[in-house]
């Protein structure tokens, strides 16, 4: 195993009905490191954060959160209390609570929901709410309904619920899809304003968004890495054009 990293993947193999989502898939995230993943559709993009998140298990292969946390013995409750947040495409808030209300449940755990609401929150608790909505911009929305925020807002919302939990790795998948650009913009800085602080990776198509942000994009074809390093390396590489930008 290479030493000192956030996150290990090593020859992860899944299979599903005879066709490999994930083929000896290797890779690994720095500490404090904000990573690109790009590749076609099919290429394991989503199938890698889901046995880093314990939704799948692989026929094979390792997957270690640090160097003390195996993940492939964890279920998905116990993976998030280790430190890994995901973010799924498709922004998941409550609408009819407020964004203050949405951050305050997710700063519960595993308290049940009526109760958290009727629960008194602590001081440390309500700056740690304050600093978030400062972190993802919603501080003048902070008593505004989930419903009526804009699609950018509650993406960003969305990171803020994980950020409660204070994860050292997120997992964000696609989170400009459908947006703005200038919430594409805010969303750049945002992730960027993360890394260092957590570990991030980001799973994204839109290139421009990708070269905005990250300093190494990983690019996967057939559930296996096929280029690393950064934006021009890796659009110059003749395997990439071949297999995922059409050239």
């Amino acid at each position: 195993m290479v030493r000192n990293k956030r996150l290990y993947i090593e020859d992860l193999t899944v299979s599903f009905d005879g066709f490999k989502a994930l083929n000896k898939l290797t890779l690994y995230v720095e500490p404090g490191e904000l990573l690109c993943i790009i590749g076609p559709n099919g290429a394991g993009k989503t199938t890698m954060m889901d046995v880093i998140t314990g939704k799948t298990r692989p026929q094979s292969g390792t997957a270690w959160f640090g160097e003390g946390v195996n993940l492939l013995e964890m279920r998905e409750a116990e993976i998030v209390a280790a430190g890994i947040g995901r973010k799924f495409q498709k922004p998941t808030v409550f609408e009819q609570l407020t964004v203050f209300e949405n951050l305050e449940l997710a700063l519960a755990g595993t308290r049940s929901f009526w109760k958290t609401l009727r629960a008194r929150i602590s001081p440390a608790e309500r700056k740690r709410i304050d600093e978030v909505l400062e972190i993802i911009g919603l501080t003048d929305q902070r008593f505004s309904l989930g419903r009526i925020l804009a699609h950018g807002q509650k993406q960003w919302l969305e990171i803020g619920m994980l950020l409660m939990q204070n994860p050292e790795l997120l997992l964000v998948d696609e989170p400009v899809a459908g947006m703005t650009p200038h919430e594409i913009e805010r969303t750049a800085q945002l992730l960027t304003s993360l890394a260092g602080e957590h570990s991030v990776v980001v799973v994204e198509h839109d290139m421009a968004f990708v070269r905005s942000i990250a300093k190494r994009v990983t690019v996967l074809h057939e559930g296996s890495v096929i280029a690393e390093g950064d934006m021009d390396k890796v659009q110059k590489d003749p395997k990439v054009k071949e297999v995922y930008l059409g050239e």
